[in-house]
């Protein structure tokens, strides 16, 4: 069992920088392969990024791509996604999410935090 609680969201202009946080309880943390998708207002909830349960091996959506960096601190028990040049479509709400398998598709997670709110001003 994992639980999992974003924070790290806000208001900032296109062009800034953003730090999501996920701190999460358990102690098989450290075997979690862990992901972030975001929902922005009126459309599906889309997959973002996702780190194996080493904190090596990454995977990105296109969108994202050389923007986002995904990272792991398994002593912290704590991801991370650093969001650089950030632009208004990158306005949604962010969640981070657990999965006992390498997956970039929600139904391959099985735990899921309640999001944080990101919103990029133009």
């Amino acid at each position: 069992q994992v639980h999992v609680v974003e924070s790290g969201g806000g208001l900032v202009q296109a062009g800034g920088s953003l730090r999501l946080s996920c701190a999460a309880s358990g102690r098989t943390f450290s075997r979690f392969y862990m992901g972030w998708f975001r929902q922005a207002p009126g459309k599906e909830r889309e997959f973002v990024a996702t780190i194996s349960w080493s904190g090596g091996p990454t995977s990105y959506a296109d969108s994202v791509k050389g923007r986002f960096t995904i990272s792991k601190d398994n002593a912290k028990n704590t991801v991370y996604l650093q969001m650089n040049s950030l632009k208004p479509e990158d306005t949604a709400v962010y969640y981070c999410a657990a999965a006992r398998t390498p997956s970039n598709l929600q139904v391959g997670y099985d735990y899921w935090g309640q999001g944080t709110q990101v919103t990029v001003s133009s």
